[in-house]
């Protein structure tokens, strides 16, 4: 009896063990487990915050590309507009352009067409003029759109006269047909001197002597020859253009020249050009 007594306290006493040691052992699993767990909430905690942040920084940037998607579609508006301004603004350029070339163009063909006139009226000038004249006391050149035919002061005048010789009206009288048969040109009679002083009762200087010279000649060409007096243009240039130095009494023979320039009309040069640039 004793015997079984002492079995049955030794069963209990380590099945007291047993249990307390399992019990250790939970608990010790148990304050795991809640620490783990305080862990997980801390964690989802701060993910929970972090999510927050990134959902807040995610809609600031949705709404930054949203104000970017507005803007770009208003430059695209803006752009649309400006390539339109830009593009009829190139058509006008080009419009002009064209335009300026079809001016240009007809410049040129005036020119040309003037410049062939003006050469088949120095021919004619050069062929009838030189028959039996020197060729220095006359000279004809073409410069641009004007015929220039320079006489020297021999072949018309003597010496401090504006009074025209009787060997001038053959030549004038040569120069007057070839001028008839232009009626589209104007005629400006030019008086040069040389640098010697003059004064006398009707004269007072050189001024004076280069544009009666001119009237003398002009006053031929209409009265004599019967070139329209609306196209004939008298004018003096006294000394101040000279062809060479008035330093030998050769260059001032030179210089005391007249000058006849048959030269187009402004008013049809321009219709001239009108014409050609509508073509």
């Amino acid at each position: 009896m004793k015997k079984i007594s002492i079995l049955l306290l030794t069963a209990v006493i380590v099945s007291s063990c047993v249990s307390k040691k399992k019990f250790v052992t939970l608990q010790d699993e148990h304050d795991q487990t809640t620490t783990e767990l305080v862990d997980v909430k801390a964690t989802l905690q701060k993910c929970l915050i972090e999510s927050e942040k990134d959902v807040a920084t995610l809609t600031e940037q949705i709404n930054s590309l949203k104000e970017d998607k507005k803007g770009a579609l208003k430059q695209v508006e803006n752009l649309t507009v400006l390539t339109q301004s830009s593009s009829d603004n190139i058509k006008n350029v080009i419009t002009q352009l064209s335009e300026k070339d079809k001016f240009i163009n007809g410049i040129r063909a005036a020119m040309t067409q003037k410049d062939s006139l003006n050469l088949a009226i120095k021919y004619h000038l050069t062929k009838n003029l030189t028959d039996g004249i020197q060729d220095e006391d006359i000279q004809v050149n073409v410069e641009k759109t004007v015929v220039f035919i320079s006489i020297s002061d021999k072949l018309l005048f003597k010496s401090g006269s504006y009074n025209v010789t009787d060997k001038a009206y053959t030549v004038l009288e040569k120069i007057s047909k070839v001028i008839k048969d232009q009626p589209e040109m104007e005629v400006m009679i030019e008086g040069h001197t040389d640098s010697t002083p003059i004064k006398r009762k009707v004269i007072q200087d050189n001024w004076d002597l280069s544009a009666l010279r001119a009237t003398s000649i002009t006053r031929i060409l209409q009265y004599k020859f019967g070139v329209k007096p609306g196209r004939l243009i008298a004018a003096g240039r006294s000394q101040y253009v000279p062809l060479v130095d008035n330093n030998t009494a050769a260059n001032k023979a030179i210089n005391r020249r007249t000058k006849i320039i048959i030269m187009p009309k402004l008013d049809q040069f321009f219709d001239l050009l009108e014409q050609d640039s509508n073509k």
